[in-house]
């Protein structure tokens, strides 16, 4: 009887495939949306990418290539490696000019910095509604083209028929000379400081903005002045704009060269065709049309530039600071 009654046994468990497929069919799509990802960004960055190797990294090449070599009327082109370097460093015109716009970074640095400085703290100071006026005025001048405000202060210290001259000539006697020999140094060191206070004015302005304001109310609980708020606690706490606002400004110094070549022309001789390094190497290529040499002085101040920068960095690292 037992053996007619049919017991339904279990079917077997048939064992399943791990699922690996599935797995790999998602990192297959993970990877493709990753390489998608970036072939977008690529795109995105590749017109900048030409545009920099075309208008900036191949005239650098071109300019370093034509540096290596010496051009001459009866030996025509002759490659003469760093010799053209060589001659730059030794040449009387190319190391007076380097000196001079040493000397006036050492000065016009310092003086950039306070003004730009005493502006930045005034108007953080400020509650008015003229605040915003204000800020505008001073960063104007940076607004304007440099060409535009140089041509602006050739008028000024004309001497034929600028207004200090006319001035000066109501009172029967003639107006000092900006541009003068004796005076060329502070004459510039004004225009410049014109032009470029405005922007580091900003700059600073903008750090101080990023202060919590909670410090300075408990400094205030503490007893502190506002001359005591500014000094010890504002300066510091914008140190790294201050570091990065020096780094542009040493830079931009001894790059100088769209001040003086418009001033050039009311300075009554007092700067003159190498009057900075720049000046210099412009006028050997478009006056004397010796672009080997213009090219090799153009190098020779990116190397000043390169190593002044690097002892500045070096000199006033410090930890946390974003130019470390």
């Amino acid at each position: 009887m037992a053996d007619s009654v049919g017991l339904a046994l279990p079917a077997p468990a048939v064992p399943r495939e791990p699922a690996v497929r599935p797995l790999r069919a998602r990192s297959f799509k993970r990877g493709a949306a990753k390489r998608k990802h970036s072939f977008a960004g690529w795109m995105f960055v590749l017109p900048f990418m030409v545009i920099f190797a075309i208008f900036l990294v191949a005239p650098l090449a071109y300019a370093f290539y034509l540096s290596l070599f010496t051009k001459g009327l009866a030996t025509g082109t002759t490659f003469t490696g760093l010799a053209q370097y060589v001659k730059a460093f030794t040449d009387p015109s190319f190391l007076k000019g380097a000196w001079f716009v040493i000397r006036f970074a050492v000065v016009l640095i310092p003086v950039q910095m306070f003004v730009s400085l005493a502006a930045a703290l005034l108007l953080d100071a400020l509650t008015s509604r003229y605040a915003k006026f204000a800020r505008l005025m001073i960063f104007l001048p940076y607004a304007i083209p440099a060409v535009i405000g140089a041509l602006m202060w050739s008028f000024l210290y004309s001497p034929t028929f600028g207004p200090l001259q006319n001035i000066a000539s109501v009172f029967g006697t003639s107006a000092i000379s900006p541009l003068s020999p004796d005076n060329v140094f502070g004459g510039l060191m004004n225009v410049v400081t014109w032009q470029w206070a405005g922007y580091y004015m900003i700059i600073i302005f903008a750090a101080l903005q990023g202060i919590d304001p909670t410090i300075y109310e408990a400094a205030k609980i503490d007893g502190a002045t506002p001359i005591q708020i500014a000094f010890r606690i504002k300066v510091p706490m914008v140190s790294s704009a201050l570091l990065l606002i020096l780094v542009f400004a040493l830079i931009g110094t001894l790059q100088f060269f769209t001040e003086p070549q418009v001033l050039q022309v009311v300075s009554n001789g007092a700067i003159t065709p190498d009057f900075t390094p720049n000046m210099y190497a412009y006028n050997q290529a478009f006056a004397y049309a010796n672009f080997n040499y213009a090219s090799a002085i153009s190098f020779s101040l990116g190397i000043i530039v390169f190593i002044a920068v690097y002892i500045f960095l070096f000199a006033t690292r410090k930890r946390g600071s974003i130019l470390k």
